[in-house]
């Protein structure tokens, strides 16, 4: 529930800190005063639309925050968005400029408007004096009862993207029949020419490197012939006059350390020269000139560079070419799959049409209970005998909100047919069938409301009399499951209350405020009493008397 509301700078208020309580609470006050303003504050601290004029005049910036009981089902929501858990509190704060520009934070960590309003579907609803409007919107009115029905919309409309997806595929495949056809031939062709070569992913620079030995073997040849007369077969051979250095050196190394360290190195050069010539040796031993494997490396590149120009790419690039071409074959035959595709759209089509059943099972459950609760509500606001009906309508074609609309009718009096809801004249009638729409699906029957805080700003518009208490009544009656605020003008719903705030007018400091107050006793009296029309002596007793009745009924 909401525990406390706090404003600075909104409008008419410069600083306001405002405790709630559980059950039914009334706020009341002469027009003007600022009773709307709290509920737009809320709404702003749930993630509404921020506006600059809100902010109050000569202020810098308006600031609204929100304290609720956190639900426990929420925990799980703010660990995943990074949030603290606030010891059992949650703590919404908005702030908007003089530019318009607004911030918010949930539990002291910034967050999104988008996170504020997900927050605000397990906090609050609010129903305004124009609620009324809404229940002749087709999708108002079948997002209400699919909420009663608990119907998972995302489902059905998940399938049915996919089923139009499908479709649109199937439609392109259809339309581009010639040309896929066309263009999967050309695409074919190209692979089978270059399949032929089947060049490798390394084959290109294989072949070079072959390539440049082969063609320069004769020159390869005669300089390893020559390197190895120089290093151990010719007249004199480096082999040789190492070792004449060696023995020379070795009968005089004794005498210095020197001298035996260059005699080490000497060694190590001749062991090097014997294995450049054994390397040498199984060189020439293996190589011989290979014109028919020159003529082959010659006739491949050859094929290889002339592919490469009649598609425009280097030699290097076609194994990549050819890979890409084979990957859009497969994915134009996939294209050109008509059955393939007819039997995919079919297969999405069916899976909506399976769940667009569950779902019109589901209305057709949720409906006529609904539909009973609004017609017991009616019989106390004015409107006996009649009867409130939720129906459910054939559609011609698929849609995505799927088979079938949903209207609300309404019979006003005993013997008339139920009209659909947007063709009834009344106004008084519509906001008095809003209110009865409203109580019904908050508190879902007789249970408790799916969200702690009921907010009820000035919905009782264009009722009284003994209506007026039944609009009383009933918010007594759902303030004992959940907590309900209510902005009203109406002496009998107030004298109902648990709980009575007055807003009022103040001039302090050269500019006009609003302040918030809460009444009991003489002070409630003098409220209720104003609300029916003055404080007389007699209106006094009325008002004593209405809220003596008010407190009866919470007994």
């Amino acid at each position: 529930m909401l525990r406390r509301l706090g404003l600075r700078d909104v409008v008419l208020v410069s600083r306001l800190e405002l405790t709630l309580e559980s059950g039914f609470t009334v706020l009341t006050g002469e027009t003007g005063a600022g009773k709307s303003i709290l509920v737009e504050a809320l709404q702003l601290a749930l993630g509404s639309r921020a506006d600059a004029s809100l902010v109050r005049e000569g202020a810098a910036r308006a600031e609204v925050s929100a304290e609720f009981d956190r639900p426990e089902a929420l925990v799980p929501w703010l660990d995943e968005g990074g949030f603290e858990h606030g010891e059992g509190t949650l703590l919404l704060r908005r702030t908007v400029d003089a530019q318009g520009r607004s911030r918010a934070w949930i539990n002291g960590s910034a967050a999104t408007v988008t996170q504020l309003r997900e927050l605000a579907e397990h906090l609050v609803d609010i129903h305004g004096q124009h609620a009324w409007q809404g229940l002749t919107r087709p999708a108002t009115v079948r997002a209400l009862l699919d909420a009663q029905a608990g119907v998972d919309g995302a489902r059905l409309a998940t399938r049915w993207q996919a089923w139009r997806t499908a479709l649109s595929a199937l439609d392109e495949a259809r339309a581009r029949r010639d040309t896929l056809e066309r263009e999967r031939e050309r695409l074919a062709w190209q692979i089978g020419e270059v399949d032929k070569l089947a060049p490798g992913d390394d084959e290109w620079e294989e072949l070079n490197a072959e390539h440049q030995r082969l063609a320069h073997g004769q020159a390869l040849l005669d300089a390893a012939r020559a390197a190895l007369d120089a290093v151990g077969e010719g007249e004199p051979a480096a082999d040789a006059l190492l070792a004449r250095a060696i023995d020379a050196l070795e009968e005089v190394a004794r005498y210095d350390a020197e001298v035996a360290a260059i005699v080490d190195v000497l060694r190590s050069a001749q062991a090097q020269l014997q294995d450049a010539a054994h390397s040498l040796h199984g060189y020439l031993g293996h190589r011989e000139p290979d014109p028919g494997r020159l003529a082959e490396l010659d006739a491949r590149l050859s094929a290889w560079v002339g592919l490469a120009r009649r598609y425009r790419r280097t030699p290097a690039e076609l194994p990549a070419l050819l890979a890409s071409w084979k990957q859009e074959l497969q994915a134009l035959d996939a294209a050109a799959d008509i059955e393939g595709l007819e039997r995919a759209a079919h297969a999405a089509e069916e899976a909506w049409r399976a769940e667009a059943r569950l779902v019109s099972a589901a209305r057709a459950k949720a409906a006529p209970p609904l539909a009973a609760a609004v017609t017991q509500l009616m019989q106390t606001l004015g409107m006996a005998g009649g009867r409130f009906e939720v129906a459910l309508l054939p559609q011609d074609e698929p849609q995505s909100y799927g088979l079938e609309a949903v209207e609300l009718r309404v019979a006003g009096h005993a013997g008339s047919a139920p009209r659909a809801l947007a063709k009834v004249a009344s106004g008084g009638e519509l906001s008095r069938l809003a209110l009865a729409v409203a109580v019904a699906t908050s508190r879902g029957g007789a249970q408790q409301a799916a969200v702690p805080t009921l907010v009820f700003d000035e919905v009782d518009s264009g009722v009284g009399g003994t209506v007026a208490d039944s609009v009383g009544a009933l918010m007594k009656q759902l303030g004992r499951a959940s907590q309900v605020l209510a902005v009203t003008h109406l002496a009998q719903v107030a004298a109902c209350a648990d709980h009575h705030l007055v807003v009022s007018k103040a001039f302090r400091d050269g500019a006009t405020t609003s302040e918030v107050h809460a009444v009991t006793g003489e002070a409630r009296v003098a409220e209720v009493a104003r609300m029916l029309g003055g404080e007389s002596l007699s209106g006094t007793a009325h008002a004593q008397a209405m809220l003596a009745q008010g407190a009866k009924g919470a007994a």
